[in-house]
Parts: structure tokens; C-alpha cells; sequence
């Protein structure tokens, strides 16, 4: 399924601000070159070209749906499709950059090695990741998803996004970089309403689910869900709802 970039930035502010507190903590006075590693439709690359205004930038996301997205906003800059997981670029960067992008791909080992080997010497690959603690939206999705109506059909779904513990990121850098700081940050978003909640992971880690189901069971898969969320996140005492979402954030430095 397409990725629905109007879709993607109805939440854009709540997306945006773990990307901007990664940019904020990153310790290098003057990138020449940086590459956004699944830019999107270009809201996180546009804070790294306002830290580092001098510096080359590069989006790169594999969906062409987010570089037109990205390309229309923000013509005047440089914006590659291409797959993380595939890319060869023949150079290094002096900054490598993913916001809530790697989870979508496997091996993250293997992965996190071969980007900081991207990296130029002084620089440094830093990246954020949803968390893989308890995340109650995500235990009501796999709960759903082992009904038996499309449970033979959800294995590949289940096995979409990696996120590992802390302890394996720093296992796999710790030997190459030459400092690393990881650290993790509960958000609690303000939603309207579960629906809100629903909506905002509908774009992004539902968003593997609902593919392999046709349209009469996603609705009734989301409806489901929507059920579950409102009981598991009351209304506080404005009638809004409070979404905690954990994240994961790592640089290592070159």
C-alpha cells in the first residue's frame, strides 16, 4: 500500500519532535555532508538544514510518494528514492542520520554496522527508533492479529518492524565508535480521542496488518482496535487522551 503522506503529517508536530530533540543533542560544530536516511516527506531533513544551513543535505526514502511529497515542499534541495537496506552511495557522510526510519528494516546488527561505516572520520550516525518496551497499542494489534479469520496471514506483518533493546545497539557500535550516548524518552501525546490514536498508527507501524487484509476485514480489524484503545486509554479530565510512546535514541560517534 502507498504511503499516504497527507495522511503521515496529520500528527506531523508529535512526529517531528523526537527528530528535533535527536538534532539538538548531536555534538558536531560543522557537517559538510548529511545524509537523511527515510526523509519522509521531509520535516525532519528540514531541521537538519536549519542547524547546519551550510552543510550538503540528502533525503533519501524509498516511497515516491514521500520524495514528491518532499521535492514539492522543498524543491531546491537534494532528494533521493532509494532503500536504506540496498543504498551504495561510494562516499561517507559526516553525518548519517534516521528518524523512525530502521525499524522497518531487519538485521539491525548488521544494519547499524554497515551505516556507521558510512560515517567520515570526526562524524558520527545517530538515529531514533520507537522502543521496544511494553507499548500497549502494539500488544492490542498483535492480540487481534492472532484471530484466526487472518492469523496465517499476519506472520509477515508481525515480523515488519525490529526494534531492539538498548544493550544490542551498544554492543554492535560500541567496538568501532569512538563514543556512543543512548538514551530513551517517553512521550506522552495529547490526543483528541482513541480514534486520534488509532488514526496516528494507522499510518505507520497498523500499517503492515491492514495490507494483507481485504477491505471488509480492515474494517473490522480497526474497529476492533479502536474498541480496545478506548478502553486502555481513558479520557482525562478535559475529555482528551494522553498517548505515551516510548523512543529509543542512539548516536555513535566516529
Amino acid at each position: 500500500m502507498p504511503w499516504d503522506t497527507a495522511h503521515y503529517l496529520r500528527f506531523g508536530d508529535e512526529r517531528t519532535r523526537a527528530a528535533a530533540d535527536l538534532v539538538a543533542r548531536i555534538d558536531l560544530w560543522q557537517p559538510e555532508s548529511i545524509v537523511d536516511l527515510g526523509c519522509g516527506p521531509g520535516n525532519s531533513t528540514r531541521l537538519l538544514r536549519e542547524r547546519w544551513p551550510r552543510a550538503r543535505v540528502l533525503g533519501l526514502d524509498s516511497s515516491p510518494e514521500m520524495i514528491a511529497a518532499a521535492r514539492a515542499a522543498d524543491p531546491d534541495h537534494d532528494w533521493l528514492k532509494a532503500d536504506i537496506g540496498a543504498w551504495q552511495p561510494g562516499c561517507t557522510f559526516d553525518l548519517v542520520f534516521a528518524n523512525a526510519a530502521l525499524q522497518w528494516l531487519p538485521d539491525h546488527p548488521a544494519l547499524v554496522g554497515r551505516l556507521f561505516r558510512l560515517v567520515s572520520p570526526g562524524g558520527a550516525l545517530a538515529f531514533q527508533i520507537p522502543s521496544d518496551a511494553h507499548s500497549l497499542v502494539r500488544t492490542f494489534i498483535r492480540e487481534i492479529s492472532e484471530d484466526p479469520a487472518w492469523r496465517e496471514r499476519m506472520a509477515g506483518p508481525r515480523a515488519a518492524v525490529t526494534m531492539d533493546a538498548p544493550s544490542v545497539y551498544y554492543d554492535s557500535l560500541a567496538v568501532s565508535a569512538g563514543t556512543l550516548d543512548i538514551w530513551e524518552t517517553e512521550y506522552s501525546h495529547v490526543m483528541e480521542g482513541p480514534q486520534a490514536i488509532v488514526d496516528w498508527i494507522s499510518s505507520t507501524g497498523l500499517r503492515p496488518f491492514l495490507d494483507v487484509l481485504d477491505p471488509d476485514e480492515r474494517s473490522e480489524f480497526v474497529d476492533r482496535l479502536l474498541a480496545r484503545v478506548a478502553a486502555g486509554f481513558p479520557r482525562r479530565v478535559d475529555g482528551r487522551v494522553l498517548f505515551p510512546f516510548r523512543r529509543l535514541f542512539v548516536i555513535a560517534y566516529a
